[in-house]
């Protein structure tokens, strides 16, 4: 009834809008009401839950780029070699270690400084998939890296450790059908149309790797070419580069230490090798995706590019570090003269535990060094 009034009666009409506009505004800030109150009891449960977490892990979540887990100023310690990593995680104090992605992180203070420590194990994937999760995670002002490597040079012995203070990816080529520079986009050299650039090294003919065989060099066409580098500061054009230089000042302090160095490694003394080990500062560092243990390739590195040592992280670990812009160094006890005839020595260096030994030794002078050059940073706590 009342419904045929409303539908027929001219006199209720105002009397509906106005009822109907007015109940339709308490409904509408019923329901903001509503969304708001369900917006703040969201925001109360997720402040709770972080809360909670902080309380169970001690991480703070600071909403900062760069520290996702843990935002104190620390060095980055990146360990190659698993020995090595557990030495210095031992003499780490006020330990503290977080799983990611199922990687251990360990904080701490070593020698004066903070520091976060993560083991990658071999190879170039290993190194970038452990180095960027650690820049993300942690907040780090400076990295380093040590671990061992093959020597390339003839003046280097097995258990010398090498700081060198520039690193390249020569296996980051152009591999032609000859000796002939490659000329892809019409004129020798020039690599524009497929978005690549030859390296100086190897911007001559005949400069590519070459084989000897008893009828003389035979050609590998495999020319070296220089690796693409994007950065904040240079995005989106980015840049080539073949060279990733070490931080200067870390490199100077590495130049005034003088680490005791052994012959013969700890668990076994009757392992050592023929010559006393030197720490050997300078020089280029070659990264490798292949284990080398062939004469005539290192033979290669070592005429054309002056190199001093090869291993299969480094410069991989550096990509990363110049791409986030932070400084980096990084250390090498060289294990054997890759793809030479010295495999006793490298038995020794190996079997006594001098590989790691010697490493360690050369990363915690540096610390120490580091610390003493830096005072006002040495930390009170790791947290």
């Amino acid at each position: 009834m009342s419904r045929s009034k409303m539908s027929t009666s001219t006199s209720h009409e105002p009397h509906f809008k106005m009822t109907f506009s007015a109940a339709w505004s308490t409904t509408v800030r019923s329901v903001a009401l509503w969304v708001l109150l369900v917006l703040a009891l969201n925001a109360a449960a997720s402040s709770q839950n972080t809360a909670a977490l902080s309380s169970h892990t001690g991480v703070t979540d600071h909403g900062t780029a760069g520290c996702l887990t843990d935002c104190t100023p620390r060095f980055g310690i990146v360990s190659a070699f698993g020995n090595e990593a557990d030495l210095l995680v031992g003499k780490t104090a006020d330990r503290r270690e977080y799983r990611i992605n199922g990687n251990a992180f360990t904080t701490g203070v070593l020698e004066g400084n903070s520091v976060v420590i993560v083991f990658t194990g071999q190879s170039i994937e290993n190194a970038v998939m452990l180095t960027q999760p650690l820049v993300d995670h942690f907040k780090i002002h400076h990295l380093l890296l040590s671990g061992i490597a093959g020597g390339l040079s003839d003046a280097n012995h097995v258990g010398d450790v090498v700081i060198p203070d520039k690193w390249a990816l020569p296996l980051e080529g152009y591999w032609n059908g000859s000796s002939e520079v490659p000329a892809p986009c019409g004129k020798a050299g020039d690599l524009t149309c497929v978005g690549e650039k030859l390296s100086t090294y190897t911007s001559a003919s005949n400069s590519d790797y070459q084989i000897k065989t008893p009828a003389g060099l035979a050609s590998t066409g495999l020319f070296m070419r220089d690796t693409f580098a994007m950065t904040a500061a240079n995005s989106p054009q980015g840049e080539f580069k073949f060279d990733y230089a070490v931080d200067p000042e870390m490199l100077a302090i590495a130049r005034t230490i003088e680490p005791e160095l052994d012959r013969c490694g700890p668990k076994n003394k009757s392992l050592c090798v023929s010559s006393q080990p030197r720490l050997i500062v300078g020089g280029r560092g070659v990264t490798l995706s292949t284990f080398l243990a062939n004469s005539s390739y290192r033979e290669y590195l070592s005429q054309k590019l002056a190199a001093v040592s090869v291993d299969m992280e480094t410069a991989a670990f550096a990509h990363v570090a110049y791409a986030n812009g932070i400084p980096f160094l990084a250390f090498r006890a060289l294990s054997d003269q890759a793809g030479g005839t010295d495999y006793k020595e490298a038995g020794a260096f190996f079997g006594s535990g001098l590989a790691e030994a010697n490493e360690s030794r050369v990363t915690l002078a540096f610390l120490r060094a580091w610390s003493k050059a830096h005072p006002n940073h040495v930390p009170h706590s790791s947290h």
